[in-house]
């Protein structure tokens, strides 16, 4: 059964419920109005007739002196004595010699009762007649309940019809107005199984005017096209990752297996060939370990050791390791530098350092020159790479520290490979240290790598 139908039959289910509930209190609120109504004219006439009513002297009720008993035409008017006899009767009911209630007449005090008479239902009111509390006979009021049940068919009759209608256009409105909520949810199921058919991610599920409705419905679409958009943004990174390792791992291979094969034709090892040989596995080896490093770091299993770091001497290191990498072909500063504690992990730290200044001198040109330093500013601890390299362009710029991220511009080693996977870890370090790492850059003009984290007070 679907959903719609369920919710369907749900509504129209709960409608009838609340009719046959509300149809219920109005036909016993109608009937017992009716019923005061009859109850109270009977109980007038019994008044009216006690009123005018006169006993003898010796108290004998068949010396009573009676109004006339047809003062009424909606009523039914009976005498007894004490001895059951009938002593008067109204002239409509001459003929009727039983009882228009005999259980009331028995009973021995004034009751209302429904009584069926020859076919006729009849509401009846009978009333003891007293003398001094000696019982001298009983009185018998009654009418026709004839109209009430008439009265009472027909309005059942109607609420059942009423309700009926009701209940069809619930169903109907139920049906017609759920097919216009649910038909997103259809589309969602539609787009999932083009999809799967497909393997195409980059269809969506069209908002039409739900773009303006804030309903849960519409969270649900824009929740599922977002899912959407991360899921097809990771598969394009998946997909730009298998290029870049094939590339990074197809160079080295076979950089290693041509040499191997002169070495072997030359049957010689010569030293030119067994470098090139252990450059590449070093460059092999630290790609694996790149990528096993944010493997484990996206599983979490990649721990930070914390503990206060002198940030001061791990810079100060830092430089003097790069000026030895830089040599004579690019001219390292140390502009300033503050004496600042940080809690962190100092491999980790260093790491980041490393890589970014090694990267600042890589892409600087002969000549030219790349700054490190490091201030106190606030509760915070700003480190600073900067190089005059040739820049980063503008539209790679707020890619450069996705992962698997493959830019085809100057600041990468070739026209196929990427930044790399040192940014994407050096990004991870700063963030799970609670810090944030900044990156300013123009073409022709360098770039600026800034380090915040927090200080120890």
């Amino acid at each position: 059964m679907s959903l719609r139908l369920r919710f369907t039959l749900l509504y129209s289910i709960f409608m009838g419920g609340i009719l046959l509930i509300f149809g219920a209190a109005v036909y016993i609120l109608v009937n017992v109005i009716l019923l005061n109504q009859v109850d109270s004219m009977l109980a007038v006439v019994v008044r009216d007739i006690a009123q005018v009513t006169k006993v003898n002297a010796m108290g004998e009720l068949n010396l009573i002196s009676l109004p006339p008993l047809d003062m009424t035409s909606n009523a039914y008017v009976q005498v007894w004595g004490q001895d059951g006899k009938l002593i008067a009767t109204s002239p409509s009911i001459a003929s009727l010699t039983q009882s228009l209630d005999p259980a009331g007449l028995d009973a021995g005090l004034s009751i209302y009762q429904d009584s069926y008479l020859n076919g006729a239902h009849l509401r009846v009111l009978s009333v003891p007649l007293q003398v001094n509390t000696r019982p001298i006979g009983a009185l018998q009021v009654g009418a026709s309940l004839s109209v009430v049940d008439a009265t009472r068919g027909n309005l059942l009759s109607m609420m059942t019809i009423i309700a009926v209608i009701a209940v069809l256009l619930a169903g109907l409105g139920s049906w017609i107005i759920l097919g216009r909520a649910l038909s997103p949810l259809e589309a969602i199921a539609e787009t999932v199984d083009q999809i799967n058919r497909a393997d195409d991610l980059s269809r969506r599920i069209p908002y039409q005017e739900r773009a303006e409705k804030d309903d849960e419905i519409g969270d649900l679409i824009v929740s599922f096209n977002q899912t959407l958009e991360r899921l097809e943004s990771l598969f394009t990174s998946q997909q730009r990752f298998l290029a870049d390792v094939s590339h990074e791992l197809r160079t080295p291979l076979t950089v290693i297996k041509g040499n191997v094969d002169l070495i072997r034709r030359m049957k010689q090892a010569d030293e030119e060939s067994l470098s090139s040989i252990d450059q590449e596995a070093g460059r092999l080896t630290r790609l694996v370990g790149g990528l096993l490093m944010l493997a484990q770091a996206e599983s979490g299993k990649l721990t930070l050791v914390l503990a206060p770091v002198e940030l001061d001497l791990l810079l100060t290191e830092v430089f003097i390791e790069m000026r030895v990498l830089a040599g004579n072909k690019i001219h390292v500063h140390l502009n300033e530098i503050d004496q600042v504690m940080v809690n962190g992990d100092r491999d980790r730290l260093k790491q980041v350092i490393l890589n970014l200044a090694s990267n600042a001198i890589q892409y600087t040109p002969q000549n030219g020159d790349v700054y490190l330093s490091l201030a106190k500013i606030g509760d915070q601890a700003r480190i600073i790479i900067r190089d005059t390299g040739p820049g980063i362009p503008a539209e790679d710029l707020p890619h450069i520290f996705d992962r698997f991220y493959r830019a085809e511009k100057s600041r990468t080693r070739s026209t196929t490979s990427g930044f790399g996977l040192g940014l994407s870890i050096a990004h991870w370090i700063v963030e799970h240290h609670g810090g944030q790492i900044q990156v300013e850059s123009k073409e022709g003009k360098g770039t600026t790598f800034v380090i915040w984290l927090g200080i120890i007070k």
